[in-house]
């Protein structure tokens, strides 16, 4: 079994926000990520696959391919966006952290990976050079 990654990056702007809470409450929990006029994120989105290397070509999967569609099915959807409110994959309501962001773009990458050979392994999701969420899917 052999893993690869390919890496996409994508800038956006969100807020950590609970309506039902007030503002201190909010201030409290979320910090500066609770700032009424939203705040941004280069994220750096580290895409891992496993699999075989065809006999042929060597590969996993064709890395270009694996690129076309992260940026179809995940950061032409994230990229210069609001996550609050821009982006359709994301429920209303739900907080934009990156930890449940590892988990929507896992559930869009594992779809549009169906017809491949490979599976998905890994998302690796950097919002600040020390902060990083990773997701594995269900075990």
């Amino acid at each position: 079994m052999v893993y690869i990654t390919r890496i996409e990056r994508f800038n956006a702007a969100h807020k950590l926000w609970v309506e039902g809470w007030t503002e201190e409450q909010n201030i409290a929990v979320f910090g500066k990520c609770s700032n009424k006029n939203w705040h941004g994120h280069n994220y750096t989105l580290h895409v891992t696959v496993k699999g075989d290397p065809d006999p042929v070509t060597g590969f996993v999967i064709d890395v270009k391919k694996l690129s076309v569609l992260i940026k179809e099915h995940v950061t032409d959807h994230l990229d210069h966006s609001n996550l609050n409110l821009d982006v359709d994959f994301i429920p209303k309501g739900m907080q934009p952290t990156t930890e449940n962001l590892v988990i929507l773009i896992w559930e869009r990458l594992g779809k549009a990976l169906e017809p491949y050979t490979c599976q998905l392994h890994a998302i690796k999701l950097w919002e600040t050079e020390t902060i990083y969420a990773e997701y594995y899917g269900l075990p």
